[in-house]
């Protein structure tokens, strides 16, 4: 209940969702070294790894939760932490209990450690450093740190960023990537005590440093689970934060934010250089702008260039500047065109929106086929202003230029709302019917005529086009279940078909759609009087698989 632990499920299906609180049930086994503190809740919890879980109950927002695996490692509430929860939650009567217990531990471990003498605490010092290396390079740092040895701190963060100690066959691979990012997180916490100690500029020398060391091993690492993302996002704000501290040069600060930004190093760090508005002033601000334009103008199709104008333009309101940088690099299907749109419709300038649509689709239609989505912002433009006989000849063109299901279906969509289907629909299967005598353009897509016709629900038509033009298996499926009802003769011929290959298959998909096509074709022979011959045909396909007892369940389950 919830005045015992401080959550209940409903908490946790809040916080996860539906999916990931109904998977984590399945994990509740899984769960093993519970550990209760007085605030927290520890587990490893075995699913693809193990992954370590750390539930947090007194958060600023309540109930919160860390773990090792990739989707929580973005932020997510994720099954693991789910199981955690429902397994604290079956015993929750001793909860208030444990975490009583976790304090009074701490409070006693405190006033024991208060109690000892200096000598005795140094011994104890120098036992822990002698057991935990971890311990001991944490302590090296601090005290280099504190006898102001940058030349002895700096060595020392070159050490904890090596990855030499962590590479199997000169990689870092997802076993080890975990313990290398922890080791890397020591680096950047040694940094920030530099700034807390009064000494900033070492520590943006030092973080600038480990952000180029970081960026120089980075490709020798697995990095799945996001170890050294964390790592660069922690040194980019050790490095702000370091700017903050010890107010450097406004101008040489904004030269190297653009020359970071610009390089691969930003793949690590994400550094804004926006954020350091308050450490550049207005002077480092022009400098940083003046230096992206030039940046630009150089290279107007670069990523980086692009991105860095994009940002600054946005922050500063200059939609025409935005406009600008994307006009410079427009690609070819016309999908700029649409961010240039929708930018302008952002900034309550529709009409000239509309035109770089429509310069969009113009562009695209002469290289090729547009991008689909530039196409459904015209049309609904199209629509909502009453155009929509040019909303009808704009998905015609498209279906023209790329015959598909989903062309045809837009199409109709637009010829209904204009009242033009049916002269529209007679063109459209006039193309589709010439595309389908070409014969098969793929092996594993049928003729898009046959798709149109069954999704028109004109089944006579899309049989007779199946027959005279070939037809996918899937097709001749979905064809089956459509007409089984007044043509069973004609449909048995195509269930027995399909089923044939898959008697020769194992596997529990493929036993799931046997057994579907063997219910069809009991409903076959049903419709046609012929119930013994199915008997006669399940029996004989029955005495044929009898040692395949995944397939002779699911045939008992249904029946059959």
């Amino acid at each position: 209940m919830t005045r015992n632990t401080g959550f209940d499920e409903n908490d946790l299906r809040t916080l996860a969702g539906p999916r990931s609180f109904e998977r984590g049930r399945g994990y509740v086994d899984a769960v093993t070294a519970v550990e209760v503190g007085d605030g927290w809740i520890t587990a490893t919890v075995h699913g693809t790894h193990a992954y370590a879980v750390e539930l947090s109950l007194d958060g600023p927002r309540g109930l919160a939760g860390e773990c090792g695996c990739p989707y929580g490692m973005e932020g997510n509430f994720c099954k693991h932490l789910v199981a955690l929860g429902l397994t604290v939650l079956a015993g929750p009567e001793a909860l208030p209990q444990q975490r009583g217990r976790a304090r009074s531990r701490a409070q006693k471990l405190d006033g024991w450690l208060a109690g000892l003498s200096r000598d005795e605490l140094l011994a104890l010092v120098r036992e822990q450093i002698a057991e935990d290396r971890q311990v001991r390079r944490r302590l090296e740092l601090r005290a280099a740190s504190a006898r102001g040895d940058l030349a002895e701190v700096r060595t020392r963060i070159r050490e904890l960023l090596d990855i030499t100690p962590f590479e199997r066959y000169g990689y870092v691979e997802y076993a080890d990537a975990h313990a290398y990012g922890e080791q890397a997180a020591q680096a950047v916490s040694a940094i920030s005590a530099l700034t807390s100690t009064g000494r900033g500029e070492d520590a943006i020398s030092l973080s600038r440093e480990a952000m180029q060391l970081l960026s120089e091993v980075q490709d020798g690492i697995d990095d799945s689970d996001g170890h050294l993302g964390r790592v660069g996002d922690a040194l980019a704000e050790a490095h702000l934060n370091a700017c903050r501290a010890a107010h450097p040069d406004p101008d040489e600060t904004a030269r190297w934010l653009v020359r970071h930004v610009l390089s691969d190093l930003d793949d690590l760090t994400g550094i804004d250089p926006l954020d350091y508005a308050d450490v550049l002033g207005e002077p480092g601000m022009v400098t940083v702008r003046r230096l992206a334009v030039e940046a630009w103008r150089g290279n107007r199709t670069g990523w980086a260039e692009k991105y860095l104008m994009e940002r600054l333009a946005k922050a500063g309101g200059d939609v025409d500047t935005v406009v600008a940088v994307h006009a410079a690099d427009l690609t070819p299907d016309g999908s700029t065109h649409l961010v240039i749109a929708r930018e302008l419709d952002a900034a309550g300038r529709p009409d000239e929106a509309l035109r770089w649509a429509e310069r969009g689709i113009g562009e695209a239609a002469a290289a090729g086929t547009p991008d689909i989505a530039l196409v459904d912002y015209l049309c609904d433009r199209h629509t909502s202003a009453g155009r929509l006989a040019d909303a009808v000849a704009l998905r015609r063109a498209v279906l023209t230029g790329g015959l598909s299901l989903a062309a045809y279906q837009q199409l109709r969509t637009a010829a209904q709302a204009a009242g033009c289907w049916q002269a529209e629909r007679a063109r459209a299967l006039s193309l589709l019917r010439a595309d389908a005598r070409q014969g098969p353009r793929s092996r594993y897509a049928g003729p898009a005529l046959v798709d149109a016709l069954i999704d028109d629900d004109d089944i006579a038509a899309a049989w007779q086009a199946a027959t005279e033009t070939g037809a996918h298996d899937r097709q001749w499926l979905a064809l089956a279940d459509r007409a089984r009802a007044s043509r069973p003769s004609d449909t048995l011929g195509v269930y027995l078909r399909l089923a044939e290959p898959l008697t020769k298959q194992t596997g529990n998909p493929v036993y799931e759609q046997l057994t579907s096509l063997l219910l069809s074709i009991r409903d076959c022979h049903r419709r046609l009087g012929t119930e013994d011959e199915f008997l006669s045909y399940l029996a004989a396909l029955r005495t044929a698989h009898k040692r395949k007892r995944n397939l002779m369940r699911l045939l008992d389950q249904h029946g059959l």
